[in-house]
């Protein structure tokens, strides 16, 4: 079973950026879909951007333009960055398998504030 652990977040004043990364503990190659979900305090936790195998992306509407998925397939490590945050952009953001739900990470934690 692929363990996946989130990193790179903080404390970031509005309109600033991140790269967040999510490290696997085995290959992902073979997941087709990755992607990246957020749950902010009180709120159920959302698609945030997904990426398949070929390169393809699709974001939340919310994020588009601002936030940038990538994965790297020899490094089994898929990244979000994100700029031109926004305080509502705040919450726990996790990653995983899209279709095929695995074990959560831990998440990492992301303020925007000033």
């Amino acid at each position: 079973q692929v363990q996946l652990v989130e990193s790179g977040g903080g404390l970031v004043q509005p309109g600033g950026s991140l790269r967040l990364s999510c490290a696997a503990s085995g290959s992902i190659s073979s997941i087709y879909a990755m992607a990246w979900y957020r749950q902010a305090p009180g709120k159920q936790r959302e698609l945030v951007a997904r990426i398949n195998n070929a390169g393809g992306t699709n974001y939340a509407d919310s994020v588009k333009g601002r936030f940038t998925i990538s994965r790297d397939n020899a490094k089994n490590t898929v990244y979000l960055q994100m700029n031109s945050l926004k305080p509502d952009d705040t919450a726990v953001y996790y990653c995983n398998d899209y279709f095929v739900s695995r074990s959560w990470g831990p998440g990492t934690q992301v303020t925007v504030s000033s």
